[in-house]
């Protein structure tokens, strides 16, 4: 479990190299929103065939890089071009899909339980990021909307901030516990039972 950790981390860092960059400050104009789509997605083909060249699993590895890599570019592009909070909002999910993407297909270098392990942290980060980005755009929308109406839709817009806090959490703490529960697999008997109690009262209900 300790290798599945230690690899969650450093594809965490990769993605942070590879998804992180920062989207373009202005918008752009449609003659550049269309070269630089040619040009993201020539950059792709490019990279995937650079991908030939291993084999095996560090094959799918890179494609799942390249794709994630296209697929965030274009994200940030089309909010860009045309930046609203929904554009913003896919920037964010398309980010935490690609490190997903990639986490999945790091984890088929393990097996049995810690590749299981592997797949549900990372399943439990996408999922979290997921949420954070949900929140993010429901709350700013509710901020903008609140800021053109009256004190009372303010009121509302803050009640509504907190039920979409409280749903974020939640759904954090179902993948939470899923990992938990995969951990606890690997033990036997009472042992296992007691840490899926544990588990349970961490992350769940009793």
């Amino acid at each position: 479990m300790k290798n599945s950790l230690n690899l969650l981390s450093g594809v965490a860092m990769a993605a942070c190299l590879l998804f992180g960059t920062s989207a373009m400050a202005q918008t752009v104009s449609s003659s550049e929103f269309s070269a630089s789509k040619t040009r993201i997605k020539a950059d792709y083909k490019v990279d995937k065939k650079a991908c030939d060249a291993q084999a095996s699993n560090a094959k799918d590895i890179c494609v799942a890089e390249a794709k994630g890599k296209e697929a965030v570019a274009l994200a940030e592009l089309d909010n860009s071009y045309k930046p609203t909070q929904k554009t913003h909002y896919k920037v964010s999910v398309a980010k935490a899909e690609a490190a997903y993407d990639v986490s999945k297909q790091k984890c088929d270098d393990l097996a049995g339980n810690p590749k299981d392990v592997c797949v549900k942290e990372a399943k439990a980060a996408l999922t979290a990021a997921k949420a954070d980005a949900t929140v993010q755009m429901k709350t700013s929308a509710a901020n903008t909307t609140a800021n053109e109406k009256t004190a009372e839709a303010k009121t509302k817009a803050s009640s509504e901030t907190k039920e979409v806090r409280a749903d974020a959490a939640a759904d954090k703490r179902a993948a939470q516990l899923k990992v938990a529960e995969e951990k606890c697999d690997a033990l036997a008997s009472t042992t296992k039972d007691n840490c899926l109690k544990e588990a349970k009262a961490a992350y769940g209900k009793l």
